[in-house]
């Protein structure tokens, strides 16, 4: 992977999920996580390590990711979505150095954090 293997992705998830728990600005992303977030870190690092083209962990252990219907459950409206790439946005920049490989992985990320929203 191009952004520095299973550590770079393990940092990512890592750094997303704390600043979600810590930005008050996150607080409505925040609320609709349980309230350990490791399972969903663990998830969301499965996932991603598959998602920029390392082993296939995710699929491997959970099946097809079907992102929005295991999440339709949460309500993502457009404040949580905005708090979620909030996070991300943040996470990545502090943890991928490249401009470059940054916006390569925000722009698809976008459209999914859009994608997942289920509330007006």
């Amino acid at each position: 992977m191009a952004i520095g293997g299973d550590p770079a992705v393990r940092q990512l998830t890592h750094r997303f999920y704390a600043l979600m728990d810590t930005l008050p600005e996150a607080a409505r992303c925040r609320a609709v996580h349980p309230a350990d977030l490791s399972g969903s870190e663990e998830k969301f690092y499965e996932y991603l390590t598959g998602w920029l083209g390392g082993p296939p962990l995710y699929t491997d252990k959970r099946g097809h990711p079907m992102l929005r219907r295991r999440h339709f459950d949460a309500a993502i409206g457009p404040e949580e979505r905005d708090e979620w790439l909030l996070c991300f946005t943040r996470a990545l920049e502090e943890t991928v150095a490249s401009p470059q490989l940054r916006s390569i992985i925000l722009d698809p990320v976008t459209r999914l954090a859009h994608h997942m929203q289920n509330r007006g």
